[in-house]
């Protein structure tokens, strides 16, 4: 993917490097999960690898051990937000939607009532 602009690794440059203040949730040797630094949600929790991996289908020269140990990081983060606030949402974007160029994940709970939630998804799971 060729855009013509820099590549941009917000994750290495900004909070890695310790420029940008974070707030860890929790964190492995090589992955770490922290508060977003400006949330669009009221649960936005970020997951990276601590060293650069450009994106989930390009792991560059990333050891492929290094997926399993971030998603497992994922999965424990994910598992703590859909046990306190009952759902929540996992997602990493590729491509033109991934702004910033280093594997990421959000694991955000958007806020809705458990009504709401019902309403919109329905009852599969009541």
């Amino acid at each position: 993917m060729t855009t013509g602009a820099a590549v941009s690794d917000f994750y290495c440059h900004q909070a890695l490097s310790g420029r940008v203040p974070i707030e860890t949730v929790a964190e492995t040797e090589r992955a770490l999960a922290f508060h977003h630094t400006n949330p669009s949600y009221p649960v936005h929790i970020v997951v990276i690898p601590k060293e650069h991996v450009p994106s989930l289908t390009d792991l560059g020269s990333a050891d492929p051990c290094l997926l399993h140990e971030v998603v497992g990081l994922v999965q424990q983060v994910a598992a703590e937000v859909e046990k306190e606030h009952g759902s929540c949402s996992v997602t990493t974007n590729l491509g033109y939607y991934q702004e910033s160029k280093h594997m990421h994940w959000h694991v955000v709970f958007r806020g809705e009532s458990t009504e709401q939630i019902l309403d919109t998804y329905g009852h599969h799971d009541c």
